[in-house]
C-alpha cells in the first residue's frame, strides 16, 4: 500500500484503532513487538520508537523500530471495537542509520540489488502444521483434533472450519492465501500462497504462524509448525517456490524438453550450496527428525513433478514456472533462508554451473549425495562455509552461530532428547 503516513494517520482515527503493533523478528526468526498508542504512531514514523535491544543484538544498546507504511494491517482477530493494526518495522541505530542485524533490510537491500541488474524475484510457500487438542486448563495435548488423512473431507476432516476462518483472517490481512487442505498426517493441514514479491512473502511467512496459533487458539486448539511432532507421521514442511525472471521475461521453463540453461544454472547453485544452507532452512534439531520420511527430502537431487526430492519442477498449467525447495521447514528464519536460497542460486547463474545428471531422478533412487543428517553436522558445514560468511552480516553471523552453539550444548547435555524436543520446541515452534 502506497500510502502517506498522515493517510495512515487518519485510517487510525477513523476505524477507532487503539493499539498499534510494532512487530520484527529477532535473528531466530522469532516474531517480537512493542505496542504503541495511536497518539505515539506520528513520532514512530518521524524518529522511531526505542527498545533494549540487548536480549535481541547481543549488544547493550537502544535501537529503534521504524513503521514500514507499506506493511499496514489490521489483526482480524481482536475486537472490532478498538482496533489493533500491525506493522512490520525496520530498524535503525539511533544516530539513523540502518541496524545491521536488522535481517529483513538485509534482505531487501539484496532484492534491490538484484533489481538493478535487471532481475525480479517472486516466492510463494507452503506451510504445513498439525492442530491439537487442549486440555482442560487449556494447555497443549499431543491429542490431534482428528485423524483424516489427505485431502478428506468433513465430517473426518474436524479441521475444515478452522482452516476456512485463518484462510479468511489471512484475506482479510491482505495476504494471498491460494488454496487450503487436509495433509497426511491426522490433524494436519497445510495453506498455500501466490506468489509475492520476496520481501512481502518473507513477512507473510512470519505473521502466517500468528494468524494460525491465534485463530486456534480462539477455536480450543492448539497449533504446531514442529517439523516432527510424531515420530511415525508426516512432518511439517516449509516449500518454497521461486520464479525469476530476467527483464519480464521468465527464465525457468514448465518443459523437460526445453529447460533453458539460466534454470539449470540457478538449480545447479542452490544444490551446489546446500549443505551449507541446510542449518539455516531447519535450524533445530527436530528439523533432521523429518528428513527422508513421508516425501521430505534426504538427497541433493532434483526432478520434474516428483515430491519427494529437494528441488522440484512442479507442473504449472496457465501458472509462471517455478522450481520448489522442498527440505525447509517453518522453524527457519525466512529473511535469511529466502536470501540464502537466492544467494546460491544466482551465484550458479554468474559463474555458469552445470547441472550434473547425476542429480537428476524420476524416481526416489538414493544414489545421491546426503544432506546433513542432524544439525551438530549442518552448523559444523555452515560455520566452515565462506559464502555464509558472505551472505549473512556480521552481526547476524555472530548472533546465529551463538544460538545454535547454546542449542546444541542443552540437546548434547539432556539425557531424554524427546523431552528436551517437547519441551524446548513444541509450544513455541
Amino acid at each position: 500500500m502506497n500510502y502517506s503516513p498522515k493517510e495512515i494517520l487518519s485510517f487510525v482515527e477513523e476505524n477507532d484503532v487503539k493499539f498499534i503493533r510494532l512487530t520484527f523478528t529477532d535473528v531466530y526468526g522469532q516474531l517480537k513487538n512493542i505496542a504503541i498508542m495511536p497518539s505515539e504512531l506520528s513520532n514512530a514514523f518521524s524518529n522511531g520508537i526505542s527498545f533494549d535491544a540487548s536480549a535481541f543484538s547481543g549488544e547493550p544498546k537502544d535501537l529503534l523500530l521504524i513503521p514500514d507504511i507499506g506493511t499496514l494491517s489490521v489483526l482480524p482477530w481482536r475486537p472490532k471495537s478498538g482496533r489493533v493494526v500491525r506493522f512490520f518495522c525496520n530498524i535503525k541505530d539511533t544516530d539513523g542509520s540502518y541496524y545491521h542485524g536488522d535481517l529483513r533490510y538485509e534482505l531487501s537491500s539484496y532484492i534491490d540489488k538484484l533489481r538493478s541488474k535487471g532481475y525480479t524475484c517472486e516466492i510463494g510457500t507452503k506451510c504445513e502444521f498439525y492442530l491439537f487438542n487442549t486440555d482442560e486448563e487449556g494447555e497443549p495435548t499431543k491429542i490431534p483434533h482428528d485423524n483424516a488423512s489427505y485431502l478428506d473431507i468433513a465430517p473426518l476432516d474436524k479441521c475444515e472450519n478452522v482452516r476456512r476462518e485463518i484462510c479468511l483472517s489471512l484475506e482479510e490481512m491482505g495476504f494471498n492465501p491460494q488454496s487450503s487442505r487436509h495433509k497426511y498426517g491426522p490433524g494436519q493441514n497445510e495453506i498455500d500462497f501466490k506468489r509475492s514479491d520476496v520481501l512481502t512473502a518473507a513477512d507473510n511467512t512470519v505473521h502466517y504462524k500468528t494468524v494460525v496459533k491465534n485463530i486456534a487458539a480462539q477455536n480450543g486448539l492448539f497449533a504446531s509448525f514442529l517439523p516432527k511432532p510424531f515420530a511415525d507421521q508426516s512432518g511439517n514442511g516449509l516449500h518454497i517456490s521461486i520464479a525469476i525472471k530476467k527483464n519480464g521475461k521468465n527464465i525457468f521453463s514448465a518443459s523437460a524438453d526445453n529447460q533453458p540453461e539460466e534454470e539449470r544454472q540457478f538449480i545447479a547453485g542452490i544444490l551446489n550450496r546446500i549443505k551449507e544452507i541446510t542449518a539455516f532452512l531447519n535450524p533445530i534439531t527436530n528439523s533432521y527428525r523429518r528428513m527422508g520420511a513421508n516425501y521430505a527430502p534426504k538427497y541433493v537431487n532434483w526432478a520434474y513433478d516428483n515430491r519427494s526430492q529437494l528441488i522440484r519442477i512442479p507442473y504449472s498449467a496457465g501458472e509462471h514456472p517455478r522450481i520448489e525447495i522442498r527440505s525447509a521447514d517453518a522453524s527457519c528464519n525466512p529473511y535469511i533462508a529466502f536470501k540464502l536460497l537466492l544467494a546460491a542460486g544466482f551465484e550458479g547463474l554468474e559463474n555458469k554451473l552445470e547441472l550434473s545428471d547425476s542429480t537428476f531422478t524420476s524416481s526416489s533412487n538414493s544414489n545421491f549425495d546426503e544432506l546433513p543428517g542432524s544439525l551438530s553436522d549442518a552448523v559444523e558445514i555452515a560455520k566452515n562455509s565462506q559464502f555464509i560468511k558472505e551472505n549473512l552480516s556480521s552481526e547476524n553471523y555472530s548472533a546465529v552461530f551463538r544460538q545454535f552453539d547454546f542449542i546444541l550444548s542443552q540437546y548434547n547435555k539432556a539425557e531424554d532428547k524427546d523431552k528436551f524436543e517437547d519441551e524446548f520446541y513444541f509450544k513455541t515452534i
